[in-house]
């Protein structure tokens, strides 16, 4: 395992571009050939029953579980999309992922494009749940302010446009 894994996690309401963010970074440093490992890390808290709210804790044990593996395949920085409410939440990681030297990176949007967005992406039941829980998000993360940086992510930005910013601005580009 390295002894430091330089750590970018995009975190930002719902609706604010983080899984699409993280695919363009992604893609970014592979064409970079920067050795890394991209994750949604809500994907790896997906199931029913949910065995705590938003499945932090079973995120959380995943990740440790298959950050190895990505080191054994090669990856040296890890880039995670997922909202980040606590700093206490970076004790989360530094325990998934041994070395790991955080940096978070918060998108913004206004919430009526943030909305739109999860109109567009929740088409079904959830959607109601989705735009009251952006709302609140965004009032959250917004008094938090635990962000090293911000990126806007609006109407007028391009996807590789707000990538190529968070990954200069974290130093990894």
């Amino acid at each position: 395992m390295p002894a430091t894994v330089p750590l970018l996690i995009i975190s930002g309401s719902m609706g604010a571009g983080k899984t699409t963010v993280l695919s363009e970074a992604s893609d970014l440093l592979a064409q970079a050939d920067i050795p890394h490992a991209a994750i949604d890390l809500d994907w790896l808290a997906v199931m029913h029953p949910q065995p705590q709210r938003y499945g932090e804790r079973l995120a959380f044990a995943n990740l440790a579980a298959v950050w190895p593996n990505y080191v054994a395949a090669g990856a040296r920085r890890l880039i995670v999309a997922r909202v980040i409410e606590h700093e206490h939440e970076l004790d989360l990681y530094r325990a998934a992922v041994p070395g790991a030297q955080p940096v978070i990176c918060r998108l913004t949007a206004p919430l009526e494009l943030m909305h739109d967005r999860l109109r567009t992406r929740e088409p079904g039941m959830f959607q109601e749940q989705a735009l009251v829980r952006s709302t609140e998000l965004d009032g959250i993360l917004e008094r938090a302010a635990i962000e090293h940086f911000t990126v806007d992510n609006g109407p007028k930005r391009q996807v590789t446009e707000a990538a190529r910013e968070m990954l200069t601005r974290a130093g990894w580009l």
